[in-house]
Formats: structure tokens, C-alpha cells, sequence
């Protein structure tokens, strides 16, 4: 799998791409700022991207209008972006280009490799890596009256999990919940959310995502 990376920080970048080469990933270039990504975007063309949100040279939003370009001029192209702290309106544009291989970690998961790699190759796969900081905020801001508030705190729990990606086997490992328990669950909260019909793990997770981003 080809990677490329758009981090200012050069241990962090240098660090990264070492990770991810070790992990068996290859890497086809690591830019310090958005315009350097695009260029080796265009060069490249990676099967997925990691992306810092605040790139040189104002430190604003320059890697997740990046992120949005790239899917752009490749719809759905995988990307993973990386933050220092949730920001609820990065995490609402990233989710507003669409829930087909798209990422959003803060820089600490960085450091457990294990979660990092599965999350990534997750992405690159076309599904979807919210940190769990991001969907606590996400789901924990909402208003009251909102239909969330309905649910149990074993249905948040399992919403969580399907909100980061998981599917119905590794919600059964996390809760450590039988699999008919999961499915009563995780159709009792789109019973309460107003969401129906067919699909498999990932059209559920794209559901949930939808409901979160209104």
C-alpha cells in the first residue's frame, strides 16, 4: 500500500513514514506543507494519504483543504487526517466530503501502533477511523429532545464503536457481547434514530455519520 504524508514537524514526518515502512507500507514521499503534497500527489498518485490539519504557512486549515482537494480530483481517495485536539468544525467538513475512506485521529494515537496501522489500513480500504475523543464530543454535544438521547448506555456504547468503524465482530470482542446481542442493539438505535433498511457493517457506519454531521 502507498502512503503519502503531509506533516510540518520534521521528527514527527520522519517518524512517521519509519513507522509506517516498518508496518509494510510504502512510502512515495513526505511534504512539510500543503502545496509540496499536492505536487507529489499529482506525481505519485499514493492509495492513500496522511495528512496534518494545520500546515505551513499560516497553520490554520491548510492540510484539511488539502485533504479536500485530493478527494477532489479523486473522489473518495482514502485520507487520514491528524490533529493536535478535536475540533468539531474540521471533524464537520472532513465528514461534509463524504464517509468512503476517511480518518480523523488526534496525534497521541500516533503512539499505539497497533491502532494507528489498523486504522489507516482501514481507510485505504474505503471505511471509516473516527477518534474516539471525536465521536464522544460528537455524540455528547447533541441538543436535547435529540433522538440520542433516547438511547440506553449500552446502545451509546455500541454506537460509539460503529461511529469509529467497527463492525459487528469487533463490537462483540470490545463489549464482550454475543453477536445476536449486538445486532438487538444496533437495532434498537437505528429504530430510535429513524434509519432503516438494508446493509452490511460500513453502510450502517455511513448512516450513523450522516445522522452526526446534521
Amino acid at each position: 500500500m502507498r502512503v503519502l504524508i503531509a506533516e510540518d514537524d520534521v521528527l514527527l514526518r520522519q517518524g512517521l513514514s519509519l513507522l509506517l515502512e516498518v508496518e509494510g507500507f510504502e512510502m512515495v514521499g513526505a511534504a512539510q506543507d500543503a502545496e509540496t503534497f499536492l505536487e507529489l500527489f499529482d506525481r505519485h498518485r499514493p492509495d492513500t494519504a496522511v495528512i496534518d490539519v494545520r500546515l505551513p504557512p499560516n497553520f490554520s486549515d491548510e492540510g484539511l483543504r488539502a485533504a479536500a482537494e485530493i478527494r477532489r480530483r479523486v473522489p473518495n481517495m482514502p485520507v487520514l487526517v491528524l490533529s493536535a485536539h478535536v475540533d468539531h468544525e474540521y471533524a464537520g467538513e472532513l465528514l461534509g466530503s463524504g464517509t468512503n475512506g476517511i480518518g480523523y485521529l488526534l496525534k497521541d494515537r500516533v503512539g499505539e501502533v497497533s491502532d494507528f496501522v489498523e486504522a489507516l489500513t482501514r481507510v485505504a480500504r474505503g471505511g471509516v477511523a473516527l477518534d474516539p475523543e471525536v465521536v464522544d464530543q460528537l455524540i455528547g454535544g447533541r441538543p436535547a429532545g435529540d433522538p440520542l438521547g433516547s438511547l440506553t448506555d449500552r446502545e451509546h456504547q455500541v454506537l460509539d464503536l460503529m461511529a469509529q468503524g467497527h463492525d459487528n465482530a469487533g463490537i462483540c470482542s470490545l463489549l464482550g457481547l454475543s453477536t445476536p446481542a449486538v445486532s438487538k442493539h444496533i437495532g434498537a438505535i437505528f429504530g430510535k434514530l429513524g434509519l432503516s433498511g438494508p446493509g452490511n457493517g460500513h453502510r450502517r457506519v455511513q448512516a450513523v455519520l450522516t445522522y452526526l454531521r446534521k
